[in-house]
């Protein structure tokens, strides 16, 4: 039977049953009953590229294992899949735990993410390292020491969108290109500040859904819970900040223009805005270009990987159609394909290709 990641699995599952295996790992249960008082589990699995959520109701044969499963245990999931508008189904599920040697190769995740990952964690380093600012460059710099390794193993969300171990460096890496091709248009802009935003607008997240070195359970804090990751971002970056002014780094700071506390201030605020709007979080709302810019960046970004997912995974209703998927707000269309010009031979060269053909004939013809 073929093993597969859950991103795998939701890829290539429809409405017809299909067989595969899957290892996962446990990140929740909760002992649910029906209106008819029928009792139910519902269990939370991830791995490093997607998770899903599965109903195992009391008649299946693997429903009394599942009870008495520990809390982040690994497991290999075996049997027949399918996927409906409410997610992944499975039937005559068998499940054993993985091996010592089974759980290092669950854990050191899918290799092509691996691979993405790498890429896009050195694309940020390397778009920092080219801030013209000194005081931008040396605060990132300062945020990869200290909490570059967390950084690297948090997710952009808890769900929707790049929701995943390492998924925020995928976003942050994206949003950077995005703002760097931009800001070749808009040359009003400061790009160092805005490529800076993008880094630190979503960091609290570090708080929010990071995820532990052994394993893809997200972890919850109570400083993420009771502060969300809008002011804990703004807390990070006045730490670091505080920390800088008071080292030698910041000995050259009194000179330069603009002021360093203005620097400072509108970093802060694309924080603070990059949620666009005061019903979705935004504490306060863009009022400069590049905070405008940060929050459809982001937007963006964030609508692309759902809809790459949604694709990917929602039911096709109709030829074309997709049905609907949360939080996207319609069923999807097919994208228009590229249009591809027909290949025109110009006469000359049709000439030669013509002259070829008869030389070659007449070659046959005498041979």
């Amino acid at each position: 039977m073929e093993l597969l990641t859950i991103a795998q699995l939701k890829e290539q599952a429809s409405d017809q049953p299909f067989y595969c295996e899957i290892d996962v790992q446990l990140q929740s249960r909760a002992n649910k009953t029906t209106k008819a008082n029928k009792p139910y589990l519902e269990l939370t699995f991830s791995d490093s590229t997607a998770g899903f959520t599965l109903k195992l109701w009391e008649d299946r044969p693997l429903f009394s294992a599942a009870r008495d499963w520990p809390d982040g245990v690994m497991i290999r999931l075996s049997g027949k899949w399918t996927q409906n508008q409410y997610g992944l189904d499975g039937n005559d599920l068998s499940a054993r735990v993985l091996s010592k040697e089974e759980r290092e190769l669950f854990l050191s995740g899918d290799p092509d993410l691996q691979v993405k990952q790498h890429h896009d964690w050195q694309t940020i380093v390397d778009y920092c390292a080219t801030f013209q600012d000194p005081r931008l460059q040396q605060i990132t710099q300062r945020f990869f020491e200290k909490f570059g390794d967390i950084f690297r193993r948090t997710a952009a969300a808890r769900r929707n969108h790049h929701a995943r171990r390492g998924g925020l460096v995928e976003h942050v890496a994206q949003m950077m290109r995005s703002a760097e091709a931009l800001c070749a248009v808009y040359a009003s802009w400061n790009r160092d500040l805005l490529l800076a935003g993008v880094l630190f607008h979503d960091c609290g997240k570090l708080w929010e859904n990071s995820y532990p070195r052994d394993g893809f359970n997200q972890i919850h804090t109570l400083r993420g819970e009771m502060l969300g990751h809008i002011p804990i971002g703004i807390e990070v970056v006045n730490t670091l900040w505080r920390e800088m002014l008071e080292s030698e780094i910041a000995a050259g700071w009194l000179t330069l223009e603009p002021h360093s506390e203005q620097v400072r201030l509108h970093l802060l605020h694309l924080i603070a805005s990059h949620h666009g709007q005061y019903e979705f979080g935004s504490p306060t709302l863009p009022r400069t270009p590049e905070a405008f810019a940060l929050h459809f960046i982001d937007n963006i970004d964030a609508k692309m990987e759902m809809l790459k997912d949604a694709y990917a995974n929602a039911a096709v209703i109709a030829p074309n159609i997709y049905e609907k998927v949360f939080p996207l707000p319609a069923n999807l269309i097919t994208p228009l394909s590229t249009y591809e010009a027909p290949i025109v031979i110009a006469e000359n060269q049709e000439n030669t290709a013509e002259d070829a053909e008869e030389a070659l004939a007449e070659k046959e013809i005498t041979s």
